[in-house]
């Protein structure tokens, strides 16, 4: 009897040991795990028209956790992309391999290969504005599909380097000396292609004393009104005291006012602490003009200075000096004129014949 209840209390120990090795709610099912491998890999490349040289790349796949984008131009590290995200990357002009890897929930990825080649646009409608005063050019651009812009100002020879401009800037650059000029833009796109304009430029000598009519690099400015008129014009009488090849041709046409005028304007004043006397070289082809006067105003911030001096000659090149220094009160001699008017005859209307010829306006002592 002991016999019969010692082996039954071992089966129960057997059996309760069994039970109290497998863990309640675990299958018993040892298959391997089921979980597929990512399909259906693809990925929407969207390469921007614009010379921005930027790339989206939009990965899908079924069954995908993350993906890792590898760019392909050398950037070191893979971009993560979340799924239902993208990745934006830019990139210079050229051809590159876009790598896609697609990560399972299980560890388990795949990946696929896209190449992609980024060729940028010429920039286009290309606007150059020039800005002068005297020696000094400002230079502006502006185009589409530009990134920035090389500025070529044609003083330099054949080796110039250009001036770098960036896109809504302006570049300034002084000339040494008056002269034509050519100026070259050139719009770049970030890559080969490029968009150029060339600006013919002429720049200026300033317009002061001595006024000689001479230079090919001076603009005269005489404004005329009231039926004055100007212009420069070949000597007409090569002889005596001036045989200069080019001088000023003034008029008071029939019927204008009588004090129609040419104003003048100078980049750099007339000083009066260099000379208060002008003197002009003067050609009356009219004897019937003998007599007349030449009117000269001189303006300045703190008024005017004017005097009048009469043709005694005809047909031959005269001297005219304006002795400011005989005015009363005593001009200063730190007074500065901007501003020079000429008249003739201004004590009444035109009449015929009343063209004259004016050359070297210079200021002595």
């Amino acid at each position: 009897m002991k016999k019969i209840k010692l082996i039954f209390s071992l089966l129960v120990l057997l059996a309760v040991t069994i039970r109290c090795s497998i863990p309640d709610g675990i299958s018993q099912d040892l298959t391997f795990d089921k979980t597929t491998a990512p399909t259906g890999l693809a990925a929407v490349i969207n390469v921007t028209n614009d010379n921005t040289g930027l790339v989206t790349v939009t990965p899908t796949a079924s069954g995908a956790g993350t993906y890792d984008v590898y760019f392909g131009d050398g950037t070191a590290s893979p971009a993560n992309v979340q799924f239902g995200g993208n990745v934006t990357h830019k990139y210079k002009e050229g051809n590159y391999t876009v790598k896609v890897v697609a990560r399972g929930l299980n560890g388990v990825n795949i990946e696929k290969t896209y190449p992609i080649a980024l060729v940028l646009r010429a920039p286009e409608s290309l606007t150059v504005t020039l800005t002068k005063n005297l020696y000094n050019l400002k230079v502006k651009a502006s185009a589409l599909y530009a990134v920035s812009y090389l500025v070529y100002f044609g003083d330099a020879g054949a080796n110039e380097v250009g001036t770098p401009m960036a896109i809504g800037e302006e570049v300034s650059h002084n000339y040494a000396v008056a002269g034509n000029y050519n100026v070259k833009v050139v719009a770049l796109s970030g890559g080969a292609p490029k968009t150029e304009k060339i600006t013919a430029v002429t720049i200026n000598d300033p317009f002061e004393f001595p006024i000689t009519f001479e230079s090919p690099f001076v603009v005269y400015s005489f404004v005329v009104s009231g039926g004055f008129t100007y212009s420069k014009v070949a000597n007409p009488n090569v002889s005596g005291v001036n045989t200069s090849a080019t001088v000023g041709k003034f008029s008071k046409i029939v019927g204008s006012a009588s004090n129609s005028d040419s104003t003048s304007k100078f980049d750099n004043p007339i000083d009066f602490s260099t000379g208060k006397t002008v003197k002009v070289w003067a050609y009356n082809p009219n004897a019937a003009n003998i007599g007349k006067k030449v009117t000269m105003e001189l303006g300045s911030a703190s008024g005017t200075a004017v005097l009048k001096v009469a043709f005694t000659k005809s047909g031959v090149w005269e001297e005219l000096v304006f002795d400011f220094s005989t005015i009363s009160p005593v001009i200063p001699a730190t007074t500065k004129f901007t501003q020079m008017v000429i008249r003739f005859n201004d004590t009444s209307i035109g009449r015929s014949g009343e063209t004259f010829y004016l050359d070297e306006f210079r200021l002595t002592n």
